[in-house]
């Protein structure tokens, strides 16, 4: 009776150890690709199920004050997207601001927490892929080890905590391929709220930046459902930003 007890004490102990390794996996997976100040200019190729395609220039900053990480994002062409503009308030512990401008309307426009799961700017990619997670809104999971492109990884299972944060992150559980040696990841499998696979990311081209830091230079995104992807290519690439705090407000979304 007692080497039972014993068993079910392991068990019960190892689980924890084991649920709370993977959100620190996890979270070693964003730390190692965060950078809190920086700026970059980005393609986005957006191609529908016959491959026809549609391309976007984007140029992005991102900066931290107080502890708030602040993004703004311009499309600086084609010309029927030239202008718009969307800032995010990423925060610690608590849901994202965020604001587009459309130059149609000439006004800004908060998104609110049910948009974040939705396209950006028709792409396979999502407004709430712009922003950190909320770490505590998911429970993380460690499925096995397995090699991706001859890489070790661990296979990390992230399940949204309720329907809340399903609508708002437009998924209801990402399994993630993590690099053991290094914490990058290379591949991303998202789920529909019916439990179905229906998007694959895959992160490449990790270059490793002055401050020890890596970042990827090719992000794809395919809907395993419609046939549809899209491809976002770094172009221009560095650390840190000049730019003050006034440059992040939604007044200045539409300078």
């Amino acid at each position: 009776m007692k080497k039972v007890l014993v068993l079910i004490i392991l068990i019960i102990s190892n689980f924890g150890i084991f649920a709370q390794t993977a959100k620190e996996i996890s979270l070693k997976s964003i730390n190692t690709v965060d950078f809190t100040s920086m700026e970059m200019a980005l393609t986005l190729k957006i191609y529908d199920a016959k491959g026809r395609e549609r391309v976007r220039q984007i140029k992005t900053a991102s900066k931290d004050f107080s502890g708030i990480n602040k993004t703004i994002i311009k499309f600086i062409s084609p010309a029927d997207v030239k202008g718009t503009a969307m800032l995010i308030f990423d925060y610690e512990n608590k849901d994202d601001d965020m604001w587009i401008y459309m130059p149609a309307i000439r006004k800004n426009r908060r998104i609110i927490s049910s948009e974040k799961g939705k396209s950006f700017m028709g792409s396979e990619f999502t407004n709430a892929d712009m922003s950190k997670p909320n770490m505590n809104d998911f429970n993380y999971k460690i499925l096995s080890s397995e090699k991706y492109n001859n890489i070790l990884c661990w296979k990390i299972e992230t399940t949204c905590k309720n329907e809340d944060v399903e609508d708002e992150n437009g998924f209801s559980k990402k399994i993630a391929w993590i690099e053991k040696t290094t914490f990058l990841c290379h591949k991303i499998e998202f789920y529909n709220f019916d439990g179905e696979l229906f998007k694959i990311q895959i992160i490449k081209k990790y270059k490793k930046q002055a401050n020890g830091k890596h970042f990827a230079f090719l992000m794809e995104m395919k809907n395993m459902r419609n046939g549809r992807k899209s491809i976002m290519t770094i172009n221009k690439f560095q650390i840190g930003s000049k730019l003050t705090e006034s440059s992040f407000t939604p007044a200045m979304l539409q300078k």
